[in-house]
């Protein structure tokens, strides 16, 4: 493990003080705890999969100007303070490098005082970077940024404007080409994404006609469709459009349907699932506790369920257990390195 000059200060890591077999205990440690408070001690965690340091492709960076300087990074722990970022074991080398780009690029840019962010991610053509600031768009302004930062960036987005953009932000998903909107979600590291993405595709191996529900972009129906029908459900309109848009473009795809839709306010029944060999669930941290109930009520057999967090996951799980699903080996994954954050993924069969 490599310790982080800025580690102590800066809040984004605060286990790197952890010898390796003392770290890997604590991340499986905190899955166990998890479903031991909610009475599924029984239920066999296997080792986290651990992505390498310096593969994180995404961050979103607070900026300020203070006493002339332009400070980039993240905020020191329990603090709005920003650490001025010049190290970091976690982002990939790149991302660490635009940091330099940002404080010499916004240096004319920022007035006295003045904070942003930028949401910053590393995509297959350039640098995808979205802005959050208070300060309105004006000519001047586009041009001082695009300027400055259209070099090395393949869009440029300011308060969901689009400032710049020199060919559309692309990324893989198993080999795809798909272009992210901006501000949308996107695994942390390609190698986390594979690693549960394997484990979805083992967990679902066999069945003909998936639901993929919070599909997000399609991380994972786009893999799936290679075998199997699938069912795309997501809220957010953008990334629907450009998963759709991906399946399009791809070869030798089985057909991937789309439909937007708050899961949340109205989670698919029992009656709509029926049809579905398997269901996969990738829903944000509050879980996806009405969806949960209705898969429960389904004659669905097989879930395969990826979740950001372990509580509101043992949560839901327990109300599978209590509908006869058995719950599989939780693995869990390891893509916020030295944070007190863990993912994982899970099957459930009946």
């Amino acid at each position: 493990m490599t310790m982080c000059a800025h580690f102590g200060s800066c809040g984004g890591c605060t286990l790197q003080n952890l010898s390796a077999d003392a770290y890997r205990a604590r991340k499986r440690g905190m899955v166990v705890a998890a479903l031991n408070q909610a009475g599924l001690a029984d239920v066999v965690v296997e080792e986290p999969v651990l992505v390498p340091e310096r593969t994180r492709r995404r961050a979103v960076f607070k900026l300020a100007k203070e006493n002339g300087q332009i400070m980039v990074g993240f905020h020191a722990a329990r603090s709005h303070v920003i650490v001025d970022m010049r190290d970091c074991v976690v982002l990939t080398p790149a991302l660490l490098e635009l940091t330099g780009d940002l404080r010499r690029a916004l240096a004319p840019v920022l007035s006295e005082g003045e904070k942003a962010e930028v949401h910053a991610t590393q995509t297959e053509t350039g640098f995808d970077l979205a802005f959050r600031s208070p300060r309105k768009l004006t000519p001047a302004l586009t041009a001082q940024i695009a300027g400055a930062l259209g070099g090395k960036s393949a869009r440029i987005v300011f308060n969901g404007d689009i400032l710049s953009e020199q060919q559309p932000p692309q990324i893989g998903i198993d080999d795809i080409n798909v272009s992210p909107p901006p501000y949308v979600f996107l695994q942390a590291t390609r190698e986390g994404e594979m690693a549960l993405q394997a484990h979805v595709l083992a967990l679902t191996n066999g069945a003909k006609n998936i639901a993929d529900l919070f599909a997000g972009l399609g991380t994972f129906a786009l893999p799936m469709a290679r075998r199997a029908k699938v069912h795309a459900v997501e809220q957010e309109s953008q990334a629907l459009a450009a998963l759709a848009e991906a399946a399009r473009n791809a070869k030798g795809l089985k057909p991937i349907t789309t439909e937007r839709r708050d899961l949340f306010k109205l989670p698919l029944s029992g009656l709509e699932l029926n049809r579905f060999d398997a269901v996969v669930l990738d829903p944000p941290r509050a879980g996806a506790e009405a969806q949960t109930k209705a898969l429960a009520a389904s004659k669905v057999k097989t879930v395969a369920y990826v979740s950001c967090d372990a509580v509101s996951f043992a949560r839901d799980a327990v109300i599978l257990a209590e509908a006869g699903f058995r719950i599989g080996p939780i693995t869990p994954v390891d893509q916020f390195l030295y944070s007190d954050h863990i993912e994982l993924v899970g099957g459930f069969t009946r």
